[in-house]
């Protein structure tokens, strides 16, 4: 089993300008939701948003440590936007 705070230095590993928020959706620290506000979205699709934070977390899916991922990928422009 792997950490939130572990979750969130992977993605900002891959992603050093992220702002990430992760939780634990079920409690039993496998399937989690993920919150990824990061300005290298800009100008990119929702599909290659997803596959940038799937990649800091390959090793975790493939074994499984992490059984479910849903993803929220923003810009700050769309972050704000979502928020008001």
């Amino acid at each position: 089993m792997v950490s939130l705070k572990q979750v969130e230095a992977m993605i900002q590993s891959e992603l050093p300008d992220a702002e990430v928020m992760v939780r634990d959706l079920t409690g039993g620290g496998d399937h989690l939701e993920a919150i990824v506000i990061s300005p290298s979205f800009e100008g990119k699709t929702r599909v290659k948003q997803h596959q940038m934070v799937y990649g800091a977390l390959k090793k975790e899916m493939a074994t499984e440590a992490i059984h479910a991922l849903a993803i929220h990928t923003f810009t700050p422009m769309t972050w704000q936007s979502a928020n008001r």
